[in-house]
């Protein structure tokens, strides 16, 4: 297989809302370079991309795949990812190691909101991004409006190189950067190359004339030239655009019709002539704040931005060349653990399909096979070149389940496959609650979580129930109490006894120091679920040893692990030991632990105890002609709308929800916005549980 230098590298990572049409160009782009002798299509489940059979179980696209093309002396190397946001992980890691994005829109629906949550990521890497109207062919296109949506959510910098005709019922495309028209037969495939029609003169000219200024905008050298001879020519044009591109300030149009193969390999020559290559980019930072430069005879840096395990082939791992080149046998060092991996295997990779080689050059993407101790997001580099790439930054979770093993004998089994998955998938965080005595495995939502559950069965044979995770509430009190406990055991020889009066109060930042009492010490203890337990001696007269207060605190502690009401913890009590009793031969550490244990847990009880619920800052972006729908799910799940702000056609929500009514949030809202909305949350605080649900919860 030919080696491409660096300048003849394009990653281009083709992103969009579900069903605009990513496979189906992918697809289009190898048949029309070559190297597909059929197209595939989805429907058929026969597409060079969509391979996996959980994709073909359900029909579209879960993983972010790699392929290559070749055309016209340049390699494309497109990442095809999911378009559901799901799968937001995929999307990320291939935008992180793209030079180009090739955002592709349905013409009959224009920017969607799977669109517009990919974009915040392409505007935070400020990646070169071209915008593709797909299906221009449909009887519904929009084109005029898909434009239009392209600008609210871009702004002006978004210019046409292209836009669709229909002329005597065939499909034509007009190009104002080549002043052509292009004439598809209705079966697609090489167009007719025209001139543009009189009556679309004026307008060509027009758009071809706007192109020209947006190109010249971007170059000094072009604004002068601009201004001397009014004009640029072709190749002065791309130089603009693609210093545009870069700066992160123009965004070209193109419309295609991907499953009829019109206008695709324009673009693919766009892509080759203009689309910025590895070599065009700024220098990446190292987390050490080393610069990175895309240069061949740098040392060899790949970085890992993806990971996929495959029964029959174990671990596959797919990087970027970001320095140097990397060839056969290398032993190149995983600075994360100081792990020497050898890469026996080097790959490019179309879909399923694995092609040997022998090297690949700075810019490239590949992929091997087995390394043992590398994973998504680390960085292989040469010896004594210590570096690490800054590490992509996933989404947090939004959906949370408990996980069992069907049949218990699994369980580790499917601990350890749980792992496997978090190490490929990132956006996957698995923990175990020591609360709920619960494995919890969180994820992106429920097609993720129906992706993961079939991963588990088909893959790594565990079968797997899920639960609504037990919340991790809290307890506290309102009030102070008293209360004293004797703990009296006499079974022949050396009994157990120990006395404890104590009194406890709630605690609040800042306030005074407990009255009526002769402090003689304290201890401040910042516990690990949070909140405080502040413990006070303040016994007089020796009527208990010094050496016998920390096993009453460690009783109290051992309750506070497990609090009366519903096993939660218990946070922000403080405790006054004051008196009790102890006898020379029968008190000791276990008798006095338990005897601090009764008397606390008999104290808070009589506290009037309170249960405390986790609370989220919930921001939903909804459109607008849905927010009543979603506003009363919202109402009815206990939530405080804290703002509304409009972004667009949408409405931001901004409100507080209990964490206990956020289970089936994220399928509701898909159901009451036919996918339209997204949300995100955030720990905010505990907060106290209404009288009437605390109830329901204790029993009583």
């Amino acid at each position: 297989m030919k080696i491409y230098d660096d300048k003849h590298i394009k990653n281009v990572v083709f992103v969009g809302a579900h069903n605009s049409g990513k496979t189906t160009l992918a697809e289009t782009m190898l048949f029309e370079a070559g190297l597909i002798n059929r197209r595939g299509s989805v429907e058929n489940k026969n597409t060079v991309s969509d391979h996996h059979e959980v994709e073909h179980e359900r029909g579209n696209s879960i993983f972010a795949t790699p392929l290559h093309t070749e055309w016209r002396n340049y390699k494309i190397n497109i990442i095809d990812t999911p378009g559901l946001d799901d799968f937001i992980g995929e999307i990320i890691s291939s935008i992180r190691v793209s030079d180009t994005i090739l955002t592709v829109l349905n013409a009959q629906h224009g920017v969607e909101v799977g669109t517009e949550i990919i974009w915040n990521y392409i505007d935070k890497y400020h990646k070169p991004t071209i915008f593709v109207i797909n299906q221009i062919d449909h009887l519904n296109a929009k084109f005029d409006e898909s434009f239009q949506s392209i600008k609210s959510l871009v702004g002006n910098n978004a210019i046409k190189i292209q836009y669709p005709l229909t002329l005597e019922g065939a499909q034509c495309i007009i190009d104002v950067l080549k002043m052509k028209m292009y004439r598809f037969s209705p079966e697609g495939g090489k167009p007719e190359k025209l001139e543009i029609p009189d009556e679309q003169k004026e307008l060509a000219n027009r758009l071809h004339n706007e192109l020209i200024e947006k190109a010249a905008e971007n170059d000094e050298t072009l604004m002068e030239l601009f201004f001397d001879k009014g004009t640029l020519n072709e190749d002065e044009m791309r130089q603009g655009i693609k210093a545009g591109m870069l700066n992160h300030e123009l965004f070209p149009i193109f419309c295609v019709s991907a499953l009829k193969d019109m206008g695709t390999g324009r673009l693919m020559g766009f892509i080759d002539n203009v689309a910025p290559a590895a070599a065009d980019m700024k220098p990446e930072q190292s987390v050490e704040g080393k610069e990175i430069n895309a240069h061949k005879e740098g040392p060899t840096i790949l970085f890992i931005f993806k990971t996929v395990y495959q029964p029959n082939l174990g671990q596959i791992t797919f990087f970027k060349v970001m320095s140097g080149e990397v060839r056969l046998n290398d032993k190149l060092t995983n600075f994360r653990n100081d792990e020497t991996e050898t890469i026996n295997q080097l790959f490019i990779m179309d879909g399923k399909e694995r092609h040997p080689v022998t090297k690949l050059t700075v810019g490239d993407i590949g992929a091997t096979l087995k390394l043992k101790f590398t994973e998504t997001n680390d960085t292989l580099a040469a010896p004594n070149h210590s570096i690490q790439m800054k590490s992509i930054k996933f989404p947090h979770p939004r959906v949370r389940k408990a996980i069992f093993a069907v049949n218990t004998k699994d369980e580790e089994k499917l601990s350890e496959s749980l792992k496997k998955i978090h190490s490929q998938d990132p956006t996957v965080a698995i923990s175990f609650s020591k609360e709920g005595k619960q494995l919890v495995l969180s994820c992106q939502g429920d097609l993720h979580l129906a992706t993961i559950e079939w991963a588990l069965k088909h893959i790594y044979g565990v079968e797997a129930r899920f639960e609504k995770p037990k919340i991790a509430f809290r307890e506290t009190i309102q009030r102070s109490s008293t209360s004293n406990y004797r703990h009296k055991k006499q079974s022949g020889g050396s009994g157990q006894f120990a006395e404890v009066h104590l009194k406890i109060e709630p605690w609040t930042q800042n306030m005074e120091e407990p009255q009526g009492f002769n402090i003689r010490g304290k201890e401040e203890i910042d516990l690990s679920w949070g909140g405080k337990l502040l413990f006070y001696n303040c016994i007089v007269g020796g009527v208990i040893d010094q050496r016998y207060l920390p096993s009453i605190m460690k009783g109290i502690l051992e309750v506070m692990e497990n609090g009366p009401l519903v096993n939660s913890y218990i946070r922000d009590v403080r405790v006054m030991v004051y008196d009790g009793k102890m006898h020379s031969v029968d008190s000791n550490d276990i008798s006095f632990k338990i005897a601090g244990a009764h008397a606390f847990k008999d104290a808070f009880l009589n506290a009037n105890p309170k249960l405390l619920e986790p609370v989220l800052e919930l921001t939903v972006k909804v459109p607008e002609e849905m927010v009543g729908n979603v506003m009363t799910d919202l109402q009815a799940r206990r939530s405080m709308i804290q703002g509304i702000e409009s972004n667009n056609s949408y409405q931001v929500l901004k409100c507080l929800t209990p964490e206990a009514e956020l289970y089936g949030f994220s399928t509701d809202l898909r159901s009451l916005t036919q996918g339209r909305a997204t949300f995100k949350s955030s720990f905010s605080s505990y907060q106290p549980v209404p009288t009437n649900v605390q109830k329901e919860l204790v029993g009583h």
